[in-house]
């Protein structure tokens, strides 16, 4: 499912020029997420990184983010991932409604910075969500903030609604995710 992200129209400029990601399905329930944004990482606020822990706000500085949701209904998941190992997960019943902690394990994730791009790799174990069945399709949304040097906040997704950026609107949930292939 590689794909790019694109930068909102609203958004400042940004150090960052692109950002590429990628989501797998794995047979084990576990979902894999790939973020790479290419650019001057030296100019943008990157979190050190630390032990994992859970952490809600992340969206306010330079974090990546995926939102998944079933095929049908109105319940969705946030998952936000910062290159300082800090993790969110939510529970939303609608819209912007209803959010409570969602029930996961803490994600694995792994910060990568490589010249001139920085990114990670998050895993997270989806399989135990109730809402997501294994064997459907997933609707999902893959975006990021990024936070450069003046404290200025850019906003990419894989697609955006009009208006303001706004992740959590049904445009931006542009992808599929299909179950993992089985032999």
């Amino acid at each position: 499912m590689q794909r790019h992200l694109l930068r909102h129209p609203q958004s400042p400029r940004s150090p960052v020029s692109r950002i590429q990601v990628d989501a797998v399905r794995l047979e084990d329930g576990r979902v894999t997420f790939v973020y790479m944004a290419v650019g001057e990482p030296g100019r943008v606020r990157i979190p050190e990184p630390g032990e994992p822990q859970r952490v809600d706000d992340l969206w306010r500085h330079t974090c990546f983010e995926a939102f998944v949701a079933p095929p049908d209904g109105d319940t969705y998941y946030e998952l936000n991932f910062a290159p300082s190992r800090a993790w969110a997960a939510y529970r939303l019943d609608s819209y912007r409604s209803g959010m409570t902690r969602a029930p996961i394990d803490p994600p694995e994730i792994k910060p990568m910075t490589t010249e001139p791009a920085f990114g990670m790799v998050a895993t997270v174990a989806l399989g135990p969500l109730p809402e997501l069945v294994p064997w459907q399709d997933w609707r999902v949304g893959l975006s990021a903030v990024i936070e450069d040097e003046e404290g200025d906040i850019s906003y990419w997704a894989l697609a955006h609604a009009p208006g303001k950026p706004d992740f959590h609107h049904a445009d931006c949930f542009a992808a599929e995710l299909a179950p993992a292939a089985t032999l």
